[in-house]
């Protein structure tokens, strides 16, 4: 069911644009709608994923199909015991070197995970891993930002420290 309503989205929504304004347009009947889905879809899908795309198009919510199948397929694959990882670096990265990423990850999480890599310049070196809502940064643009703060968090000590003995009985 779901590859049926994924290639409705692929095939027709995705690559066929005059077919998708006609789907998304206001100015075209729900019943007219529901034909093109009888004609073109229907036949070549199953009763259920047909049925579903005029339930969606009856309550004018067939828009949310790219969303509803996203959200299927990371269903999908929680229940299968896979997630998907967001990986961003500042180079792009080897085949080799996301194997080898993809598996020591699969050692440490519970689940076999799916890389999702994405190159972002601005982390200048490092890499940012991001499992659901837990991120773990070690980019070099988070670790300059941290040695800063720890300097600044260390001068602030020593110019209260060295204020603290000017300032007591005991320092003069």
């Amino acid at each position: 069911m779901l590859e049926d309503l994924g290639s409705f989205v692929v095939d027709v929504l995705d690559k066929l644009r005059e077919l998708r304004e006609v789907f998304f347009s206001r100015f075209i009947g729900r019943d007219e709608k529901i034909r093109l889905i009888d004609q073109a879809f229907a036949p070549r899908t199953s009763p259920t994923v047909a049925n579903f795309l005029r339930v969606l198009i009856r309550h004018d919510r067939l828009e949310l199909v790219p969303l509803i199948v996203r959200e299927a397929r990371l269903q999908h694959e929680v229940r299968s015991g896979r997630q998907r990882v967001q990986i961003r670096t500042a180079l792009p990265l080897s085949d080799q070197t996301k194997e080898g990423l993809r598996r020591r990850l699969a050692e440490s999480l519970p689940f076999d995970p799916i890389l999702e890599t994405q190159v972002d310049p601005s982390l200048i070196g490092g890499i940012v891993i991001r499992v659901a809502d837990t991120v773990y940064d070690s980019s070099l643009v988070t670790r300059v930002a941290q040695l800063r703060e720890r300097i600044r968090q260390r001068s602030l000590h020593e110019i209260q420290s060295g204020r603290d003995r000017f300032s007591s009985p005991e320092g003069n």
